[in-house]
């Protein structure tokens, strides 16, 4: 993979080079014969009292759009190459700021989500994580006061990491569990801090594949704990944003607890 960091000075000369030669997106309506142009999508016609990007709460995705490299479960270590992502470095990852709200504007999309993990590398340390996490989120407030883009939500990154192999909240581990504990709080935080309108969690390796090596009332217990002191540390520094649970049935685990 290329990894070509710009300048600082070039980086502050030309902000928006991460897409170069390509203007903001409009809408032209069906007949139009412009690829870069929406056909149905007319972000502010009113249907029936709002308009439509209020019906339509588009966000774009931090690690669908960046930190996803097309790999596959078959052993392709990945097909996409990004010029300007240089992986998990902290520069990288503030880079990665300055080139995602300059799709969003391009886009004309006004909401974006994160896993912590994907905005900020993860340290050797809890603590280091979290320094690493303020860091980038200095730089998504910044975006956010400049462009006028929102946070729809931001979410915990409890599932790709080995120690998660065997869960997260139902991990039989109690230094896991602590350490996703941190997780969900530290983000939660982040995510107050930003504005964000909503906290996800996804439980995909909360679960089980089998009852026969499983406590299912004891894990199920464990999970409420979990969710329970997630809610009650919310009110407690005053989110006041929703807390939504993300069911995906089989991803991984063949049965998840929420």
């Amino acid at each position: 993979r290329i990894c070509v960091m710009l300048p600082k000075k070039q980086k502050k000369q030309k902000e928006e080079v991460f897409f170069p030669g390509i203007e903001k997106i409009h809408y032209e309506g069906p007949e139009s014969n412009n690829p870069m142009a929406f056909k149905f999508y007319n972000a502010e016609e009113t249907l029936h009292g709002r308009k439509m990007k209020d019906w339509l709460r588009f966000a774009v995705c931090f690690w669908h759009s960046w930190r996803g490299n097309g790999a596959d479960i078959f052993g392709l270590a990945g097909t996409q190459e990004r010029p300007w992502d240089c992986s998990n470095t902290m520069e990288g990852a503030l880079q990665r700021v300055d080139v995602h709200f300059e799709f969003c504007q391009k886009l004309g999309i006004e909401l974006y989500c994160f896993h912590d993990r994907d905005v900020a590398p993860e340290g050797a340390t809890i603590e280091e994580s979290e320094n690493n996490f303020d860091k980038v989120a200095d730089a998504l407030a910044a975006k956010q006061r400049e462009t006028g883009i929102g946070l729809l939500w931001g979410t915990p990154q409890l599932f790709s990491h080995a120690r998660y192999m065997n869960g997260a909240a139902t991990n039989p581990d109690p230094l896991v569990v602590c350490h996703a504990a941190a997780q969900v709080k530290k983000c939660l935080e982040v995510t107050k801090r930003l504005g964000g309108a909503n906290f996800v969690l996804w439980g995909g390796r909360d679960g089980y594949q089998c009852l026969l090596n499983t406590d299912y009332k004891q894990e199920l217990h464990n999970y409420a704990t979990f969710l329970r002191a997630t809610a009650n540390y919310a009110k407690e520094i005053g989110f006041t944003g929703q807390l939504l649970l993300e069911p995906k049935p089989r991803e991984p685990m063949a049965h998840q607890y929420n």
